[in-house]
């Protein structure tokens, strides 16, 4: 089932260049342990909620958790589990594993009691498709987790590029992603259809003494030239330059993660009350407080 699918309409503009994301993601493999660090910290976030959850999840599906599976606890309560990533270089080397696309997912229905998404939706140019796609994937009451960078994430850097480019060119050009709104994950999960959807935001602040370790981070992550319109190359001055105004103001960068929460329907869930139905009314409660 494509985009086009599930959402029932056309397909949305085309931010990111998929396949060269893919290239990107396979470039950063071999010495992706190395600049690892948010993604560890998001894994284990997830660990967390779910060790908390007191149910099992036998089947599990992952994306773009890599090795980072590794990490999951006895108390997770998670069985078995299939790896997939955009690019096969991330991939575990070994269990069930496949190269699978977030915004086609190559699953029946009903085929997961847990889907887990690791810093991937934000690079989907489809992101309420590839949700309404992983909840058609999850079996009744199946538990959705994903962590995204979100709205604030690169703010430093990109202040950086955008004050310097102007400069020295007279021109703007877009180099560093869009990162939507935590209100509009919120909005995506529930128009697709998850249950008690809860979105929350972890704000992790890395300074950096060389400005080029950034970048390092960025490549070692994957998480660089995927967007669709690609300007022409910086030149080394005008890097330079950018480079210099972001130390000038600090070296801090902002990333922020943000975790969507979200169950499969099922009909043993708690339901809202419907209006009206309250046994006592607002003025009474407040009335019997004054009294007391």
């Amino acid at each position: 089932m494509n985009a086009k699918d599930a959402r029932g309409g056309a397909r949305p503009p085309e931010i990111f260049d998929r396949r060269r994301r893919r290239l990107m993601r396979a470039r950063s493999a071999r010495a992706f342990n190395a600049h690892d660090f948010l993604h560890r910290r998001a894994m284990t976030d997830i660990v967390d909620r779910l060790e908390t959850v007191t149910r099992d999840f036998p089947r599990a599906l992952f994306v773009g958790a890599g090795p980072l599976t590794q990490m999951l606890t006895p108390a997770s309560g998670v069985g078995d589990v299939v790896h997939m990533d955009l690019s096969p270089q991330r991939l575990p080397p070994t269990g069930a594993r496949l190269a699978g696309d977030e915004e086609n997912l190559p699953f029946a229905p009903r085929s997961f009691d847990l889907i887990v998404s690791l810093l991937t939706l934000h690079g989907a140019n489809d992101m309420l498709g590839a949700l309404i796609q992983a909840r058609r994937a999850m079996k009744p009451d199946g538990l959705f987790l994903a962590a995204a960078f979100g709205e604030g994430t690169l703010q430093g850097w990109r202040a950086a590029l955008q004050t310097t480019e102007i400069a020295e060119t007279g021109a703007l050009s877009a180099r560093i992603a869009p990162f939507a709104a935590v209100q509009d994950f919120g909005h995506a999960l529930a128009r697709a259809g998850f249950a008690m959807p809860v979105t929350d935001v972890d704000t992790v602040s890395v300074r950096y003494e060389d400005p080029r370790n950034l970048v390092r981070d960025l490549r070692g992550m994957g998480e660089t030239g995927a967007l669709a319109s690609r300007p022409a190359p910086l030149r080394r001055l005008t890097a330079a330059s950018a480079f210099a105004n972001f130390s000038e103001s600090g070296g801090g960068e902002r990333f922020t993660i943000v975790y969507m929460t979200g169950w499969a329907p099922d009909p043993s869930q708690p339901k809202p009350l419907k209006p009206g139905s309250a046994t006592a009314s607002l003025s009474d409660a407040v009335k019997g407080f004054e009294k007391g």
